[in-house]
């Protein structure tokens, strides 16, 4: 059998989605031209991912929903950045967005590309009710240690904010020496639009920072691997020893302190 139309009318009308029923989808299926069926079959997959996406975007709505309605209205999202590299700073960021925000295509900054965490940064810096933005550096991690120095961060971003945030959200951690109401959850840069938001800005704030960083230190090739323990990396510490800006108490650092004392 034949559908009504040629495979470029039909691939038109797909397009635009005009008159697109279930019906008409099942019987180009059915056509007896390849091209045809691999129009219907690519339609359906594109519809089966704009719908998952959908689904994702709104189940990252539900945890802002539902403080909403106990009476929050001003909820900040806080992420950091910066945890595990050998060299560098962490990185804090704490986002207030509005509600009406599109959420669409926020996700852990971990899972998006460098392309996309900077597009969503001008939308959110765009958009956003208030942003704090904190970078400790690496003598505050060996003074205090990683754990102390990300929460401090975390502290100095959100004390930026204005307005003061009624809610925090946090990803998988309790912040002490906060008195603000705050909310931790699991894998929250993938559960929250929020924390999600905060999650891009200290990637990318935290990303320019290495990247400058590169231009000061050459030899340790920071613009590629922003201070994680790569192989090129390790090597690099293995002949030059630390720079200023690494982790001195970090174990695969403080071996080759030596190298470059």
């Amino acid at each position: 059998m034949k559908v009504k139309g040629t495979v470029r009318e039909i691939k038109e009308r797909l397009s635009t989605g005009t008159e697109v029923s279930d019906t008409w989808i099942q019987e180009l299926l059915q056509d007896s031209r390849a091209g045809v069926q691999k129009l219907a079959r690519s339609y359906l997959r594109k519809k089966d991912r704009l719908e998952k996406e959908a689904q994702r975007i709104s189940k990252m709505w539900e945890f802002e929903h539902s403080f909403r309605k106990q009476g929050y209205h001003i909820i900040a999202g806080v992420d950091e950045a910066g945890r595990g590299p050998l060299a560098g700073p962490v990185v804090a960021a704490a986002v207030v967005l509005p509600a009406s925000f599109d959420a669409k295509g926020l996700n852990d900054s971990k899972k998006l590309s460098v392309e996309e965490r900077a597009s969503l940064r001008v939308r959110i810096e765009k958009e956003a009710v208030a942003i704090g933005v904190s970078v400790v550096d690496n003598t505050y991690i060996e003074k205090y240690n990683i754990l102390q120095a990300t929460y401090e961060a975390m502290r100095r971003s959100i004390l930026q904010l204005k307005p003061i945030p009624e809610m925090i959200l946090l990803d998988a951690v309790k912040l002490p020496g906060m008195e603000l109401p705050q909310h931790s959850i699991v894998k929250g840069d993938a559960l929250s639009h929020s924390i999600a938001a905060a999650s891009v800005i200290a990637k990318t704030v935290r990303d320019e920072w290495m990247i400058q960083a590169a231009s000061r230190y050459p030899e340790y090739g920071f613009e590629h691997h922003m201070g994680y323990g790569t192989p090129e990396h390790l090597k690099a510490l293995e002949r030059f020893g630390p720079c200023s800006i690494h982790r001195r108490t970090f174990a695969p650092v403080n071996q080759y302190v030596s190298v470059s004392s």
